[in-house]
C-alpha cells in the first residue's frame, strides 16, 4: 500500500475515533445517569477506533510480534475458559481475544470493517453462498 493511501486511511481512522468515542461515551454517560446503557450494539469500526484511542501508542511501541504474543496468550486463556470457565469468564476471554486481534489490525493499519466486507460481504469465500454449502471436509 502506498504512503498516500496509508495516510488517507490513517486520517479517516483518526477522524472516526472522535465519532465512535462520542457514541460510546454518550452510552456510558447514559449508564452513569440512569444506571444502564445499551452498549451491546457496537460496530467493528467503533470498537477498532476505541481500542486505537485507548492503546495505540503502547501497541505501536510493542509492535506486531509482541502484540501477537499477547493475542496467543489470550487464545490460550479462552481455550481454558471454554473447557471449564463460567459464562462470565468465557465472555471476558472472548472480549480479550477480540481486543488483541483488533490491536494487531491497528498496528498494521488494517481497517477490519473493510477486511470483513471484502472477505465475507458477498457470502462464504469458498462457495459464495450466504448459507455455506462447502463440503464438511473443506474449510470453511
Amino acid at each position: 500500500m502506498n504512503k498516500m493511501m496509508m495516510s488517507n486511511q490513517s486520517r479517516d481512522s483518526h477522524a472516526a475515533i472522535g465519532e465512535s468515542k462520542g457514541i460510546i461515551m454518550s452510552q456510558y454517560d447514559q449508564a452513569a445517569d440512569t444506571g444502564s446503557a445499551d452498549v451491546t450494539n457496537i460496530s467493528v469500526r467503533a470498537l477498532q477506533n476505541l481500542i486505537r484511542e485507548m492503546y495505540f501508542e503502547k501497541d505501536a511501541e510493542r509492535g506486531v510480534d509482541g502484540t501477537f504474543m499477547w493475542l496467543m496468550e489470550e487464545v490460550g486463556e479462552l481455550a481454558a475458559a471454554l473447557r471449564s470457565g463460567t459464562p462470565e469468564e468465557i465472555r471476558g476471554e472472548f472480549a480479550d481475544v477480540i481486543a488483541w486481534l483488533v490491536t494487531i489490525a491497528n498496528v498494521v493499519d488494517c481497517d477490519l470493517t473493510v477486511a470483513l466486507a471484502e472477505k465475507y460481504g458477498s457470502g462464504c469465500p469458498g462457495c459464495g453462498q450466504f448459507v455455506c454449502t462447502c463440503p464438511d471436509a473443506e474449510k470453511p
